[in-house]
């Protein structure tokens, strides 16, 4: 491929809208352009590297036994009533109506499609385990669209979907699949770690993250660099704490203490508390008031540290959970936002595990401007559970060996999970078994950003001059320089090199432009192609070709007769 023959540009600036590294080198390389918000449009060099990236996947995919399928993007709605997910998902899907005012959606992902097919085409155990995938166009309403194609509107992704006959069967084909994924981000260049992770709108009980740890990430990670424990942080547990009641007071008289209350007019926020009661944040106690399906709970969480509503919800086993209005918090504490305590409450409390026991405390009064001090929660509230319900940070202790957790930030580019029956039993997707009787499917369901792998590779392999791609995904594996596309000799050189490679089945993109030498120099760092050679008229007088690996500063003078062999040497030595 000549550059004169392709449509590429490369932009010297970063773009204004571009916050993370690999955002703005896919745009200055002249992979994708911006159409709107969440929306882009591959150019030829990124269409190439997405390839690599989707072969990948369907390689990996098809060795784990799994089938290729593509179903429609556009997808009735009813489909989603049945499943209880339609309202779940909220703003987040695209709805329309066709011209028969049917209410139709954008496909976010096909669990629902997948267990009509399947339900239509398993009758017998004897077709079963059956895996199935595709590679195609998903589409979320995001909020706040950002970082490219990280958080975008329309993205590609591969999602399979596994059944079974049993729970065991399953967990055989989620660790396949599992395995699969392991192998298929080794191939892409990346280093992804498999991290515990919340099953969301998704459903199911068990699934898996991977994440590729990044400073731009988005996603925080919990690590245990002692035993190996590693979950994102709406998953990540930790190790019991029991609060020291002397510790909190200064005093073994502590739970004699009587409540008393301390007019805070216009003190609402720990900030606040902080100052006018010149005390540490972990001396208050927050009591929040939610909604879950319907009706009010309160939970309470000590002032330094922030609910995790995923764990709540998932505690409270309710479909919908939200935070209370201001009327409904006045309707339930008897008092505007900021005062809620959890002493008199009549709804059903939970109170995160470190809370248990814990006395001394300030809370608030369930009455305008006023909170209370000296609050014991065994003596003055009726806590319905203690349970783990805050978000896990840095120094927290390891659930399994007890020692100090470490917080990173990672880029999700695949999760796995484990569904079980939640949608074989609303579609009623059942198989005849060995014994003759009409039996529900076992569900696993399993995701791979392809879109967004691709721009990870670039977010964790750049540097200072551009992208650095693995052999495996780029491009083009080689690019050659024709630093003098006037001079006979040297394009000839430059057309023999070309017919050699190809004809060992590397990729060869040719800057052929009649550009100074340090612009294609610096283009060829942007764009990053694994192997660099350049050939000029001056070069050529000195005995031969340069070769540079993008991985490297050393640069090496080979002999014409030779630079085809070296250069499928060092992509077969250093790739």
């Amino acid at each position: 491929m000549r550059w004169t023959r392709t449509l590429i540009s490369t932009l010297r600036d970063d773009p204004q809208e571009a916050e993370i590294a690999s955002h703005k080198l896919m745009v200055r390389a002249g992979l994708i352009r911006k159409l709107s918000g969440g929306l882009y449009t591959f150019m030829p060099l990124g269409v190439r590297a997405l390839q690599k990236v989707a072969q990948i996947v369907r390689e990996e995919m098809n060795r784990a036994g799994a089938q290729e399928v593509l179903m429609p993007a556009l997808q009735p709605a009813e489909l989603w009533e049945r499943s209880g997910r339609l309202a779940a998902m909220g703003p987040g899907m695209f709805r329309l109506k066709d011209r028969q005012e049917r209410l139709m959606t954008l496909g976010p992902t096909h669990e629902e499609v997948v267990t009509e097919l399947l339900g239509g085409e398993v009758s017998s155990y004897r077709q079963l385990p059956c895996t199935v995938y595709q590679i195609q166009t998903k589409f979320r309403d995001e909020i706040r669209p950002r970082f490219g194609l990280m958080r975008a509107k329309e993205f590609i992704m591969k999602d399979a979907y596994s059944f079974d006959t049993s729970l065991e069967a399953a967990d055989a084909s989620y660790q396949a699949m599992y395995d699969a994924y392991t192998r298929i981000f080794k191939r892409c260049g990346l280093f992804a770690r498999a991290v515990e992770a919340d099953t969301g709108d998704i459903g199911g009980k068990w699934s898996h993250e991977f994440m590729v740890l990044a400073d731009s990430g988005e996603d925080g990670v919990i690590d245990c660099p002692a035993c190996g424990y590693a979950a994102n942080q709406e998953r990540a547990e930790r190790m019991s704490e029991v609060r020291s009641q002397k510790s909190e007071v200064g005093s073994e008289e502590s739970e004699a203490l009587l409540m008393s209350e301390v007019a805070t007019p216009d003190v609402r926020t720990v900030d606040e508390l902080v100052k006018f009661f010149s005390c540490a944040a972990d001396r208050f106690t927050k009591t929040l008031i939610y909604v879950a399906d319907g009706k009010p709970v309160a939970v309470l969480v000590p002032g330094d540290r922030d609910l995790n509503e995923h764990k709540f919800k998932r505690l409270l086993g309710c479909k919908k959970l939200e935070l209370a209005d201001d009327a409904t918090v006045r309707q339930v504490t008897g008092a505007p936002v900021g005062f809620a305590g959890p002493v008199g409450l009549t709804i059903p409390i939970y109170a995160d595990q470190s809370l248990n026991g814990a006395a001394g405390r300030i809370t608030g009064a369930n009455k305008a401007d006023t909170h209370v001090k000296n609050i014991s929660l065994a003596r003055d509230a009726a806590v319905t559970a203690f349970e783990d319900l805050v978000i896990v940070g840095d120094g927290d202790a390891c659930p399994l060996c007890g020692k100090p957790m470490q917080m990173k930030r990672g880029i999700e580019v695949g999760h796995v999970f484990k569904l079980g029956t939640k949608y074989t039993e609303a579609f009623d997707a059942r198989y005849l078994s060995a014994e003759g009787q009409r039996e529900l499917m076992v569900m696993g369901c399993y995701g791979i950003g392809v879109t967004r792998t691709l721009q990870a590779v670039i977010e964790q392999s750049h540097d200072a001059d551009g992208i650095i791609w693995p052999v495996s995904v780029a491009p083009f594996a080689v690019t050659l320089l024709l630093l003098d596309p006037k001079d006979e000799a040297v394009c000839e050189v430059v057309d023999t090199l070309e017919r050699e490679l190809e004809a060992q089945g590397i990729e060869v993109f040719t800057d052929d432009r009649e550009e100074r030498p340090g612009v294609k120099f610096k283009d060829a760092d942007l764009m990053g192609f694994p192997i660099r050679v350049v050939v000029g008229a001056k070069g050529l007088a000195k005995g031969g070709v340069e070769i540079k690996l993008r991985t490297s500063k050393d640069i090496a003078i080979v002999p014409v007769a030779d630079a085809a062999a070296e250069i499928i040497k060092r992509m077969s030595n250093d790739y």
